[in-house]
């Protein structure tokens, strides 16, 4: 181990950090050449799948027509209640609507180049650590990973959330570099948006950041303290403005906070998508606790499609450089880089394998930057070290370890594939045992056979990702109607919850069309009554569910209310409150409900607001539909 800890050093990060001048002349080319890759990947044939997560879609849409709509992020330009997230990725959408008028386009090509700038400053981190290398390999990892060719192909906060956390990694490096308080507070400014995209998950790589920094900052522990305590402090007031603002903001001018039972973003924060996400107790949720999780669930087959393919060779590599770094000097920024990714993976990956609350398959691209880092500098530092006995082994391990990985993940999907991948994945594993003997021309050949025998299996199933029209509120990575074979034929603890809360086919309240959890488009019939007969009022119709509302909203362009909010729980409005609208001409027409179902947790007003409507108007049926005219 001195051999390797001793040879290590002479790559340092901080060294390979200060060669920027002297980089070979094939590195800018293949940095344009990967970001140029991935947009192409991220952003062709982007709008086959329409609006994508209309719950999304919709309130972009209202953004683009209200800027109380876009601060609040409200469903609908008339601000009757909110999605049950923070507003920070329908600020970008709302913005992209306003300039380029609203089409699918405007509302998913953000989140694709926020793909690409993920990839970007990924490897901008990492190439400050390891070499442009490594950086170029990390970030061809990332692009390569099915979840986030799903996820930046896609509208939901998710993309804004993994930029803004690499960007965080980007800054966490810097600080380390020459302990600078300023790229530290950076780095929280950022998490603290992070916090704006998805609340509470956006701090689970705060351990892991802080842990690095203590440890492998060159100045004193005393200042080293100080330096995190300021960068916490940057956290809570990016984070927390919104937070103040909303509370202090009189109820009565602003939308219902959707998510929350009493009107709260701090209930919002705290429970619905806070702390209630890891207990299973989610107030308004329409489908209860799971069973106790295991590590095994990020490959079971609802996971192991969108990110196992490079996870065990991740943590592999974690192991490595943490090894190959024992003897390090403490400010040793390969170790410390270690430390932060490894934190990021081993934090957030705990939370998802064991969360009893609500979790979708789509929010493993949380991980997805930490694994690609871990690669890309582990891979790197042992090929560097390779004519090791120890570092050949771990390195043919990882490649090993990679290609049974992918053989078992792509189970029925193009067998021809798996056998191909593990057979040549197995073979450059066995060369690199050797690659040390071999001429520079061969070892060159031997790394390259083991660098596409790692990512064929996740590249071909994140082409088929991107080929695939991905809508409504669950998508899921890979090759539309293929069944992905994980590790255990299914998810340890329970199926996933539905939606971005609830329960999948639970569509008692979601009526009129499709289940809470799904959209569709409406029939020319009923949009053209919304459209034409709706001017002058608030809302021009109002129906159980966001996703229901939605699909109305986006094909007519009027106000909608989603009555219970997502997953009609929510107490908006209540039934008193209903009425009073009707009563004052604010609701042109009510969409009736499919089914009833009383929810055990939340609100029942939604379902007193159909049956109120039921017994007090006529219906009468439009392209299908149920409709009530509420001024008759």
């Amino acid at each position: 181990m001195t051999v390797l800890a001793d040879r290590s050093a002479s790559n340092s990060p901080s060294a390979a950090s200060r060669r920027r001048t002297g980089e070979p002349r094939w590195v800018r080319p293949a940095v344009l050449g990967l970001l140029f890759a991935t947009a192409v990947l991220y952003i062709w044939g982007l709008g086959a799948s329409g609006w994508a997560n209309a719950f999304y879609s919709a309130a972009a849409q209202a953004g683009g027509e209200s800027w109380k709509a876009w601060f609040f992020g409200s469903s609908d330009p008339s601000n009757a209640i909110t999605v049950d997230k923070p507003p920070a990725a329908l600020w970008v959408m709302g913005l992209s609507v306003r300039l380029f008028g609203l089409s699918s386009w405007s509302v998913l090509v953000p989140q694709a180049l926020m793909g690409v700038g993920s990839v970007g400053v990924l490897y901008a981190t990492v190439r400050r650590v390891s070499g442009p290398g490594a950086g170029l390999l990390a970030g061809a990892v990332l692009a390569l990973t099915p979840v986030a060719a799903l996820m930046f192909r896609f509208n939901n906060p998710d993309a804004l959330l993994v930029l803004l956390l690499v960007v965080a990694a980007y800054g966490t490096v810097r600080a380390i570099e020459k302990a600078s308080p300023k790229w530290l507070m950076l780095a929280g400014v950022a998490i603290g948006f992070g916090f704006l995209a998805k609340m509470l998950q956006a701090f689970l790589v705060l351990p892991g950041f802080a842990l690095a920094y203590l440890i492998a900052a060159p100045t004193s522990l005393g200042k080293r303290f100080q330096h995190s305590l300021a960068a916490l402090g940057a956290v809570i007031v990016s984070a927390g403005w919104y937070i103040a603002v909303v509370e202090l903001w009189p109820a009565s001018s602003r939308p219902f906070i959707g998510g929350s039972q009493s009107n709260s973003i701090l209930e919002l924060t705290l429970g619905y998508n806070g702390f209630g996400r890891i207990t299973g107790d989610e107030v308004g949720s329409l489908g209860g606790a799971q069973s106790s999780g295991s590590w095994a669930r990020l490959f079971g087959s609802e996971m192991a499609g969108g990110i196992a393919w490079l996870l065990p060779a991740a943590a592999l590599a974690l192991c490595a450089l943490i090894w190959l770094t024992w003897r390090a000097p403490r400010t040793d920024a390969t170790r410390a880089s270690a430390i932060a990714w490894g934190g990021w993976l081993i934090i957030t990956g705990g939370v998802f394998s064991f969360m009893s609350g609500i979790i979708h398959p789509y929010y493993t691209v949380a991980l997805a930057p930490a694994v690609a880092a871990l690669a890309g500098m582990g891979a790197t530092r042992l090929w560097r070290l390779r004519s090791h006995p120890i570092a050949a082994g771990l390195l043919s391990s990882g490649i090993a370890l990679t290609a049974l990985t992918a053989y078992l993940v792509l189970g029925d999907w193009q067998p021809w594939l798996k056998y191909t991948v593990l057979l040549i994945g197995l073979a450059g594993a066995a060369l690199i045992l050797v690659a040390d003997r071999l001429p520079v021309t061969a070892a060159r050949g031997v790394a390259t056979v083991a660098l596409v025998a790692s990512l064929a299996g996740s590249g071909a199933y994140t082409a088929a990702t991107a080929a695939t029209e991905h809508t409504g509120a669950i998508p899921a990575a890979g090759p539309s109607g293929s069944a992905f074979g994980g590790f255990g034929g299914g998810m340890p603890g329970g199926a996933p919850g539905g939606g971005q809360g609830g329960f999948p086919g639970g569509g008692g309240r979601g009526g009129g069309i499709g289940s809470l959890l799904t959209t569709s488009t409406p029939s020319e019939a009923l949009t053209s009554l919304l459209r034409t007969t709706s001017a002058g009022y608030t809302w021009a119709a109002a129906t159980v569910g966001s996703n229901p509302a939605a699909s109305y909203q986006l094909a007519a362009d009027v106000p909608v209310m989603a009555v219970g909010g997502f997953n009609g729980t929510d107490p908006a409005p209540t039934l008193a409150q209903f009425q009073d609208y009707v009563k004052q001409g604010k609701i042109h027409y009510f969409i009736g409900t499919g089914s009833q179902m009383r929810s055990s947790s939340g609100s029942d007003d939604a379902q007193e607001i159909a049956d109120w409507v039921a017994a007090t108007f006529t219906a009468t049926t439009v392209g299908g539909a149920t409709v009530y005219d509420l001024t008759s």
